[in-house]
């Protein structure tokens, strides 16, 4: 019996995020969470997440500052997931990253 008629359902994705939630005083969360077949690390839900913080800021004329980065790779009965929360700066008000080694 083949199964080449499987391979398709092997590498099914379904995706849900979350969008943009108030958390508090100009703090906000985007979860973004995909069931994912082979099990995958979290990276494509974290560039969707920091993709719609970008946006949501972008039209405040502001920059996205990190304040939290939660990753769960995909595994068995467990979806690859990324909470990101974040707050809208202006470019003015982002820290200085340091070059510290």
């Amino acid at each position: 019996m083949k199964f080449h008629y499987l391979l398709p359902v092997l590498f099914c994705v379904a995706c849900s995020s979350t969008g943009v939630i108030p958390m508090d005083k100009d703090v906000y969360m985007i979860s973004n969470r995909s069931f994912k077949v082979p099990f995958t690390d979290a990276n494509d839900e974290k560039a969707e997440a920091y993709r719609q913080a970008n946006e949501f800021c972008a039209k405040q004329g502001k920059n996205v500052e990190t304040l939290k980065l939660d990753m769960t790779s995909s595994g068995f009965i467990r979806s690859a997931n990324a909470a990101l929360e974040f707050r809208c700066v202006s470019a003015a008000a982002r820290k200085p990253e340091s070059d510290e080694k």
